[in-house]
C-alpha cells in the first residue's frame, strides 16, 4: 500500500508540467467561457434566461426531475467522455482533441456560471454554488487527471514509435493505463451521486423558496 502510494506520488513529480498545463487549460476554458456571456447580445442573453426561467417554474410547481434519472445520466456521460479521453490517448493524432475537450470542459463551466451570475446577480451566484459546484469539485480533477493520463500515455507511444522500441515493456504501461482509467470511471460515479442527491435537491430547494418569496 505504502510502495503505491509512492508510485503514485513520483508519477505526478514526474509529470507535473503535464498536469499544470492541462489545469491551465481548464482553466482558460472557464475564462473564455465568462468573457462569452458578456460578449453576447441582449437578446440572446434574453432567450436563455427565457429557457431558465421556464426550468425554474416547473421546479417550483413540484415538478421534481427523477433522481434515478440524473445518476444514470450522468454516469452514462462522464464514462462516455472517460471513454473517447482513454481512446484518443492510443492514438498520437488525437493528442490535440483531448486539448480541444478539456478547453471546452472549462469554457462550459465558466459560460454557466458567468450567465448565472450575469442574469441573476447574487441568486445566480448562490445557485450556481448549490448546483454547480457539488459535483465539479469532484469530475473537474477527475477529468484534469484523465486528459493528463491520454496526454501521457500518447507522448510516451509517439517516443516509442520514434526510437522503434515497441515491444513487450508497451504492455506494462498499457495494462496500467486501463486500470487508471478504470478507477477514475469509479470515483466518477460518486460525482454523479453527488449530482443527483445532493446539488440537485439543494437547487430545487433554492429555487423553490426564491419562487415562494416573489
Amino acid at each position: 500500500m505504502y510502495k503505491r502510494g509512492t508510485n503514485i506520488i513520483s508519477h505526478f513529480n514526474e509529470h507535473a508540467t503535464i498536469y499544470i498545463f492541462m489545469i491551465i487549460l481548464f482553466l482558460t476554458g472557464i475564462i473564455f467561457g465568462a468573457i462569452l456571456v458578456n460578449s453576447m447580445s441582449f437578446a440572446q442573453k434574453q432567450d436563455l434566461i427565457f429557457y431558465l426561467e421556464r426550468f425554474f417554474g416547473r421546479i417550483s410547481n413540484e415538478q421534481s426531475i427523477d433522481k434515478v434519472t440524473i445518476l444514470k445520466d450522468s454516469f452514462l456521460y462522464h464514462i462516455k467522455f472517460l471513454l473517447i479521453l482513454f481512446l484518443l490517448g492510443l492514438s498520437v493524432i488525437g493528442l490535440p482533441v483531448v486539448w480541444v475537450l478539456l478547453f471546452i470542459k472549462g469554457l462550459v463551466v465558466g459560460f454557466t456560471v458567468g450567465f448565472m451570475v450575469n442574469q441573476l446577480q447574487f441568486q445566480g451566484f448562490l445557485l450556481a454554488t448549490v448546483s454547480i459546484a457539488p459535483q465539479n469539485i469532484v469530475i473537474i480533477p477527475i477529468y484534469i487527471i484523465a486528459g493528463s493520463l491520454s496526454m501521457i500515455f500518447s507522448i510516451s507511444l509517439l517516443n516509442k514509435l520514434f526510437t522503434r522500441k515497441i515491444s513487450q515493456t508497451t504492455l506494462q504501461p498499457f495494462a496500467m493505463y486501463i486500470s487508471a482509467f478504470l478507477v477514475l470511471i469509479a470515483f466518477s460515479l460518486s460525482a454523479a451521486l453527488i449530482e443527483a442527491y445532493v446539488a440537485n435537491e439543494a437547487m430545487e430547494a433554492m429555487i423553490r423558496s426564491v419562487y415562494s418569496e416573489e
